[in-house]
């Protein structure tokens, strides 16, 4: 039986940054390359192009044949993964990896994918970017039938459940296993037999497939591919499992029921890097977009359109066309703080947000300030920015927003905090416009923001996109969320109380 080489070092545990807690934390990154030689090195190269989809921690398992090999590690692919050693210890012609942050699971080593298990075909890897929203019932059922668990993460429950379908064949098996689960998932699955990538049926998590030469390769955008140098063939469609066998072989299935897909609209807000193409549309050019109907929605009398970088750059130059007013960089970004910083002491921790951006003081003074960023989640960031403006001697500050208010949580695959921290769905935009001492605060609107994508307006039924956490229209069931939800009679308790 093909054995897991497997090197596990601890590495430096990351801390979560204590001035960048008030965005919604990206959710995770997936590569998969077959028929390369290095592919491993070609893996860690998409890895660093999806860093800013997770930067918790890193891993990447190869096949050379013979063997699988593994090494994952807490940290950057940067200083894991750009070392000769590991790169030499990760030998084959087929491989794929994982960037992660957690949002299922927890902070550990053994969270880290991709994940691997012997069984009774053969050995099994598993690159996983999404969330199983029913995964604690079918782990419960799991463990009493007498699976026992080796990780805290969601993915482990697809493993178990492959292993004990009582199907025939490896991919059937695969496919009973998928048609158990619910929620969301973009999988990049590695066998023996080859490779596997394969989509949620309403396509909420991207998956793109590319070419170079010989070799296919699989990664969560766009981006990935140019820097390894890989044409983009095509998106791997919803619903749809691509079998690439280890002779180059290719086949595709698609054994669910037709659905209308339901991609997160969030990745042309804010996850998707803005030189990514998703459905064939440049993330760039949507934000533009964004922008410029946020001006059309939202027009107010101003100096300067300022971006808080980096994310509100593209929706700052869309609102500044638009809008006619000029575009500066009102604020400067650090690049140098990363989550790996050591948390501060309480004083340094006051001055917070400025650690990370900084106000160009003497362009700021006197002027009147439209401030553009991609969403306000707690608040607190928002908070800091207008008041570092004021500080500056800004005379007006102006918000606006180039999505709509965020409401509700994501169980998607995006980490975003519990409903009661959402800063949207405490208050109504008065309130909030108080909150971050702000002159005056907009969002785009939902059918603005489906009109930037191309749309008329959001269809009230069967909408384009995922867009859950902004209307709370959920396109699953969210079997584990109802199941620790109270029950009606303890909602109307909680309501009395909060009356």
């Amino acid at each position: 039986m093909p054995a897991n080489r497997s090197r596990t070092p601890r590495g430096p545990m990351l801390t979560t940054h204590p001035f960048d807690d008030d965005k919604l934390r990206e959710e995770c990154g997936v590569f998969g390359v077959s028929n390369s030689e290095g592919a491993a090195a070609m893996v860690a190269l998409g890895l660093h192009a999806l860093q800013h989809r997770g930067q918790e921690a890193a891993g990447i398992t190869s096949w050379d044949g013979h063997q699988f090999h593994t090494h994952r590690a807490m940290g950057h692919v940067a200083g894991n993964f750009d070392r000769d050693d590991v790169i030499r210890s990760l030998p084959g012609t087929t491989a794929c990896g994982h960037v992660r942050y957690a949002t299922t699971g927890g902070s550990a080593i053994r969270n880290v994918q991709p994940l691997y298990a012997e069984l009774a075909s053969g050995g099994f890897a598993v690159a996983h970017n999404g969330n199983i929203s029913n995964a604690m019932r079918l782990r419960r059922d799991l463990v009493r039938r007498g699976a026992i668990f080796q990780s805290t993460s969601d993915t482990e429950v697809i493993i178990h459940l492959v292993a004990t379908s009582q199907y025939r064949t490896l991919i059937d098996r695969f496919i009973d296993a998928l048609k158990q689960v619910e929620g969301a998932y973009s999988l990049i699955v590695m066998t023996p037999e080859g490779m596997i990538a394969c989509r949620d049926p309403l396509g909420i998590r991207p998956l793109v497939m590319g070419r170079q030469g010989d070799s296919v390769v699989f990664a969560s955008e766009t981006v990935a591919l140019d820097v390894c140098d890989a044409q983009y063939v095509r998106d791997v469609e919803p619903g749809e499992l691509v079998i690439v066998k280890a002779n180059g072989e290719m086949t595709s299935h698609k054994p669910f029921a037709p659905q209308a897909p339901r991609p997160c609209i969030f990745e042309y807000v804010y996850f998707s890097r803005p030189d990514s193409i998703s459905d064939s549309r440049s993330v760039y050019s949507v934000r533009k977009a964004i922008g410029a109907q946020l001006a059309i929605e939202s027009p107010v009398e101003a100096d300067l359109v300022v971006p808080v970088p980096d994310s509100g750059v593209p929706a700052a130059i869309g609102y500044a066309q638009q809008s006619g007013i000029p575009f500066e960089l009102g604020i400067i970004r650090s690049h140098y703080v990363g989550r790996t910083f050591i948390q501060p002491g309480d004083k340094v921790r006051h001055l917070g947000v400025k650690l990370k951006h900084n106000a160009n003081r003497e362009l700021i003074a006197g002027k009147r300030i439209v401030l553009i960023d991609d969403s306000i989640v707690r608040g607190t960031t928002s908070l800091k920015i207008v008041q570092m403006m004021h500080d500056a001697g800004a005379k007006e500050v102006h918000m606006r927003i180039a999505s709509p208010p965020t409401r509700h949580s994501c169980f998607y695959g995006v980490d975003t905090p519990e409903r009661a921290k959402l800063l949207a769905a405490k208050m109504d935009v008065g309130g909030m416009t108080d909150f971050i001492h702000a002159d005056s605060l907009a969002f785009v609107s939902i059918d603005g923001l489906y009109k930037a994508l191309g749309e008329a307006r959001r269809a009230d039924i069967h909408p384009k996109y995922c867009d859950a956490c902004f209307t709370g229209d959920y396109p699953t069931t969210l079997t584990d969320q109802d199941e620790l939800a109270p029950p009606p009679d303890q909602l109307a308790l909680l309501a009395e109380k909060v009356g």
